[in-house]
């Protein structure tokens, strides 16, 4: 008796719904990205999915999240439509990263804070940046065992287990790297470093030329002395 052939199942990529609710919502979500690939940017072996579904359940389309932003450590870093957990060795996201409104707080707040606890995610921030809902704009949370403890602002940052510092500026998330204590710039800072590092070699230089002429013109003016002094 022939085995009948199984249905592949799809795993659609996309809901149809805008990707995050104003234009600050999705920068801030852009600049995170940025700043997490440039951190990560040495290792092979991390992936960065914004506002991309993450099915988690195998062989099942319907249970589903989409994470603002998430980094996925542990598996090869290539493009992705979606992130499949069971085709990926089932391996979970290490952090996840929700910007949040006043539309969606509750929805973070509740629903993904326990369905991230309960799948596993080691730690979950929530940003609001227009700071429109209750309480903190910056919150964080990391696993303890099997339930989230609220993590502790000092000095106005989060300390992540995976090497970096987060604090708000503005409506962007910052990182630091813990190691050299260095913000990553966005990819606007450091090209504006680089024009104004050009800029400085190019006064240093300035510099220089102007002293070498006015060496020069010296020795023109008082011309060649013999070994004496005379």
């Amino acid at each position: 008796m022939a085995t009948a052939e199984l249905k592949a199942i799809e795993y659609p990529s996309s809901d149809g719904q805008p990707m995050a609710e104003t234009s600050i919502h999705v920068r801030t979500m852009m600049l995170l990205h940025q700043a997490l690939e440039d951190f990560f940017r040495a290792r092979e072996d991390v992936f960065i999915g914004t506002n991309l579904f993450w099915y988690y359940a195998p062989n099942n389309s319907d249970l589903k999240v989409a994470p603002d932003v998430m980094v996925i450590l542990g598996v090869r870093n290539h493009d992705r439509d979606t992130y499949v957990q069971s085709e990926e060795q089932g391996i979970i996201p290490s952090i996840v990263f929700e910007i949040t409104s006043k539309g969606t707080f509750r929805h973070d707040e509740y629903d993904k804070y326990v369905l991230y606890e309960d799948l596993g995610v080691v730690e979950y921030y929530l940003f609001d940046p227009q700071d429109v809902t209750d309480g903190s704009p910056l919150k964080g949370y990391r696993l303890n065992g099997t339930a989230y403890r609220r993590m502790r602002l000092e000095n106005d940052t989060l300390a992540s287990q995976f090497g970096f510092r987060l604090r708000q500026e503005d409506t962007m998330l910052r990182l630091i790297d813990s190691a050299t204590n260095l913000p990553i710039l966005t990819r606007r800072e450091a090209a504006q470093f680089a024009l104004a590092e050009v800029a400085n070699e190019k006064s240093r230089a300035d510099q220089l030329q102007a002293e070498v002429e006015r060496l020069r013109a010296m020795l023109q003016q008082h011309g060649p002395t013999n070994g004496n002094g005379s």
